[in-house]
């Protein structure tokens, strides 16, 4: 039979978790994308609308995640027909919980489905990654996680560079998202160009803690090696509102940790329970509120599953 429309939809992730810029990443249950592609006889991309990004983003396909990802899904599968895309955003833009990426994922996974789903998502990886691109660099940190679901340490940008860790069972984050957009270009520009030798050990130490705890279900070792950053955060830490103030609280509420979610300004608060992550998310709320500035507040456990076709017909 064959396929007219497909449904995907994909979630926000956390790059980073702290210590490990540019290789780990976990995926979020909420919020996410949606992406509807409909079969069309003439090849190539068209983006019939974008709802929900506030008329920001271009329907250009070259340029916009979404359409650059499947884009690259259609040429890998070499097919002689092409699609039309309709976006949904329900992330905000510039936030810390790779938006572009969900986009770029969710476009991906839904063309895949529109042609019957020949690749597995781990082989869609290049694609979504093509699609990040278009937006915010060659770097997979955020379409691995948001397409494969858990947590995974990434060294490339293909499905055999990409290894899946254990996923912490009791672990929830509570988030607060600043109504203040930092564009990953932005805070790519504040990092240093050159690092000291100790700091460099130190990271790479950090790192490999953070591995070992997620091994051993150990929250408390995976919060220490989430808080070790001593290079991106420093030098990110201007573009974040209040970090210090919303750490401090966090931990008050209960929270084991708190680090920036990819460039931020999202900062996410490593819980034990559901329970402590409500009490966690009202103090974060309040450490804003009291400053007059805007933010928004989730909960959210890391996601086993990522991206998924929700319909196709």
């Amino acid at each position: 039979m064959t396929l007219t429309r497909a449904e995907a939809f994909a979630p926000a992730t956390m790059a980073n978790v702290g210590c490990g810029f540019d290789i780990l990443g976990l995926c979020l249950e909420a919020p996410g994308d949606r992406v509807v592609a409909v079969r069309r006889p003439e090849q190539g991309v068209v983006i019939a609308a974008v709802h929900g990004d506030g008329g920001k983003l271009t329907r250009d396909p070259i340029k916009n995640s979404a359409g650059a990802a499947a884009k690259a899904v259609l040429d890998t599968l070499g097919v002689s027909e092409g699609v039309v895309l309709t976006i949904y955003k329900d992330m905000p833009l510039a936030s810390g919980l790779g938006s572009s990426s969900a986009s770029a994922a969710a476009g991906a996974l839904a063309v895949n489905a529109l042609f019957g789903s020949p690749l597995s998502k781990a082989e869609l990886i290049p694609a979504a990654v093509m699609g990040e691109a278009a937006v915010s660099g060659f770097h997979a940190d955020n379409v691995a996680p948001c397409l494969l679901g858990g947590v995974v340490l990434i060294s490339g940008t293909t499905a055999e560079t990409v290894q899946a860790l254990p996923v912490p069972e009791r672990a929830v984050f509570a988030l607060v998202t600043p109504h203040v957009a930092v564009p990953t270009a932005l805070a790519r520009a504040a990092l240093p160009k050159d690092i000291p030798m100790k700091q460099m050990i130190h990271m790479t130490a950090a790192v490999g803690r953070l591995v070992a705890a997620l091994y051993r279900d150990d929250l408390m070792g995976l919060a220490e090696a989430m808080e070790a950053d001593v290079i991106v955060e420093p030098a990110r830490k201007h573009l974040m509102p209040y970090l210090d103030e919303a750490r401090a609280a966090a931990k008050a509420a209960g929270a084991l940790a708190l680090c920036i979610s990819g460039a931020g300004p999202t900062l996410g608060a490593l819980c034990d329970s559901a329970e402590v992550a409500a009490r966690v998310e009202l103090a974060l709320a309040g450490v804003y509120a009291e400053r007059g500035m805007d933010a928004t507040t989730r909960i959210s456990r890391i996601s086993r599953d990522g991206a998924r076709v929700l319909s196709t017909e």
